[in-house]
């Protein structure tokens, strides 16, 4: 490249030498990232743990806050136990959920899962929520019958 500025003249060049990879350096680069593959692995699965155990107590205590959803269609004695659980598994998470393993959250989340699904699966069977019992056609539901369709 040439600048001319008030008739003087100067030449940069530019060369490719420094600042590049060697072949050594990049072989080394691929080395070390197909040995922390597992250990990325690892921490992948405990934070999707975490985030599920999380995500599960979260919407539990939203939905116990709902009046006209599942907080207002439970017993009380069933509502306390929920909320119980909601409080202890939140204190869990935080002193322990950082520090668990992938298998150790998985485990935890199965543990408030058999809590919480029989106190809900009660609340369906007894038509209080959508499924048996729960749901009939309404008014604006069609009243037609289901049609077989060969193609789509």
């Amino acid at each position: 490249m040439i600048i001319i500025l008030s008739g003087k003249s100067e030449s940069i060049t530019i060369s490719n030498e420094k600042g590049r990879l060697s072949k050594d350096d990049i072989d080394r680069m691929i080395r070390e990232a197909e040995e922390f593959a597992a250990e990325d692995e690892v921490a992948r699965k405990r934070i999707e743990a975490l985030n599920s155990l999380s995500t599960f107590v979260y919407g539990l205590k939203t939905q116990l806050g709902d009046q006209e959803g599942l907080g207002g269609k439970i017993e009380d004695d069933d509502r306390k136990t929920l909320l119980a659980l909601v409080k202890e598994t939140t204190e869990w998470i935080d002193t322990e959920g950082q520090n668990a393993t992938a298998e150790e959250l998985e485990e935890k989340l199965a543990e408030v899962q058999t809590v919480v699904n029989p106190i809900t699966s009660k609340l369906y069977e007894s038509g209080s929520g959508p499924g048996p019992g729960g749901y009939g056609p309404g008014d604006d539901d069609a009243q037609e019958p289901f049609r077989s369709h060969d193609e789509l």
